[in-house]
């Protein structure tokens, strides 16, 4: 029988529709095809235990899996959840009309756990743009997805919540944030305030003269003079937040997996200050797996980089 389910792929900042197409026929062979990386590849040893601890069974047919579009290289672990819909859906344990409405995302533990995902909020965007009823991901990142309106998100523990729910046994809960009263509720609280500062009434003049313009500052001080403690209070001088720049901070930060459980929507300005021994990928982005770099993750707020070495050329030009 051959069935479809829906995950997402993260490119960037901005999430694609996954289509995944598993065929349960007569044979024993197993096939995974649509240019898998190793994670996605070893998805099938994490959801045979999960299933089977679970009370679940791995068919023990012919199963053969697509990932379309076949030409976009698959990565990571988040489609375990998506992959064990459609092998249950496939062999008949599941209703597989119901797969259609939702995109699933989520990491398997051996024991059904569904495990954190990054870029919970871009997916849930793209699934509203796509037209899907509803989004189903761990409860770790429920929060976070559910920013996004007139989607239904819901929040599961482990892969049986999700089964039951798929079969019509049992109800999941949906989250519901009210976006704009949680912004402007928080938007304006910080954490660290520049009137705490007292003395330096030059260089606070200096930096709220930068703030103000926008533009670059270098300080200059041994080590104990408040350098860090000035920099970390720039955000709070800064114009807060629009709900716009938010949602934009929110996606980064998303992707980069930096989002914590209670948080749903960034509404303080970042501030980044990153080793000076830092590497050119991590503070640019890039690598193997392109992620935010520090650059990135500081958009909208302070990069705060100590550096020495750039500090001591220029001192001696």
């Amino acid at each position: 029988m051959l069935v479809k389910a829906f995950g997402s792929a993260v490119f960037g900042i901005d999430a694609s529709t996954i289509t995944i197409e598993v065929d349960v026929t007569t044979g024993i062979k197993f096939q995974l095809v649509g240019l898998p990386d190793s994670a996605v590849k070893e998805s099938q040893q994490r959801i045979e235990s999960a299933l089977r601890l679970n009370n679940f069974k791995w068919p023990r047919q012919k199963i053969i899996i697509n990932m379309a579009p076949a030409d976009v290289r698959k990565e990571g672990s988040a489609y375990d959840l998506p992959l064990a819909a459609g092998v249950l859906a496939a062999s008949e344990q599941i209703n597989p009309d119901i797969l259609s409405k939702y995109v699933l995302m989520g990491e398997l533990s051996l024991d059904g756990t569904l495990q954190p995902i990054k870029g919970a909020l871009p997916i849930a965007i793209n699934a509203r743009k796509e037209g899907f009823e509803g989004f189903i991901l761990p409860k770790h990142n429920v929060r976070e997805a559910a920013v996004v309106d007139r989607l239904k998100v819901y929040g599961a523990e482990n892969i049986k919540e999700v089964i039951d729910f798929l079969n019509g046994e049992s109800t999941l809960e949906q989250t519901i944030i009210d976006t704009r009263a949680e912004f402007y509720n928080q938007v304006s609280n910080n954490a660290l305030d520049f009137a705490d500062v007292k003395g330096q009434e030059n260089v606070k003049r200096a930096l709220e003269i930068a703030a103000a313009g926008g533009h670059n500052i270098i300080l200059v001080g041994p080590p104990g003079a408040g350098k860090t403690m000035l920099a970390k209070r720039i955000p709070g001088i800064l114009p807060p937040f629009t709900l716009k720049e938010a949602l934009e901070t929110t996606k980064i930060h998303s992707v980069s997996g930096n989002m914590d459980k209670e948080t749903s929507l960034m509404t303080q300005r970042p501030f980044r200050a990153p080793h000076h021994t830092i590497s050119d990928v991590a503070l640019v982005g890039g690598g193997n797996y392109p992620q935010p770099g520090e650059i990135s993750l500081a958009h909208n707020g302070v990069l705060f980089w100590t550096n020495f070495r750039s500090l001591k050329e220029l001192c001696l030009k």
